[in-house]
């Protein structure tokens, strides 16, 4: 029996639960979930469409585990398993990570320019969380967080997100842009 339409956003919190278990925010013991959770609150604040909100949770999944667009698409149907792939980045296995980092990040920011607001609004939660836990941990630890990424440069990270803030300047209505744009300029100092 098919669930509603209304259960795909629990569904999707459960499934990713299940999908990243046992991982953690780069460099911290806080559960991975907690960063999808807040991403799927932010995205909450820009729209009450059950398939963004489910795409929000679902956004890493691709990335960071095994599971497959398939397995997205048989279990919350093609719309958000499109979203959920657009909001995807190119990992490019098999290469160092920082060896490919600033290629990755280009690619994100030229996706965006033409990317559904959907997959905007998705991306805008992503960030936000990110930027929140980059201010929390700053706060905490100094530079000795740029450690945790591969690129340790945080000049490399203010441009990148300067850049995707710009990208989603459609959405600067929100409150959750200006927070985001708030923010670099106070971790980057902008």
């Amino acid at each position: 029996m098919k669930e509603s339409i209304q259960d795909i956003d629990v569904r999707a919190c459960q499934f990713a639960e299940k999908a990243h278990a046992g991982t953690y925010r780069k460099g911290t013991n806080i559960p991975y979930m907690t960063h999808l959770e807040e991403t799927a609150d932010i995205v909450r604040t820009l729209t009450d469409n059950k398939k963004i909100i489910a795409a929000a949770y679902l956004h890493d999944v691709l990335e960071d585990t095994s599971c497959t667009v398939s397995d997205i698409e048989e279990q919350f149907g093609v719309d958000v398993a499109r979203l959920v792939e657009s909001e995807t980045e190119n990992k490019y296995h098999g290469k160092p990570k920082g060896d490919t980092w600033k290629t990755r990040k280009e690619e994100t920011i030229h996706h965006l320019q033409d990317a559904s607001v959907e997959t905007k609004m998705i991306t805008l939660g992503d960030k936000l969380s990110n930027i929140r836990s980059i201010e929390r941990d700053y706060e905490q630890i100094g530079n000795q967080l740029w450690e945790r990424f591969n690129v340790k440069d945080p000049q490399m990270h203010a441009w990148y997100y300067r850049s995707v803030c710009d990208s989603l300047k459609e959405l600067e209505g929100y409150s959750a842009w200006k927070e985001l744009d708030r923010l670099i300029k106070e971790v980057f100092n902008q």
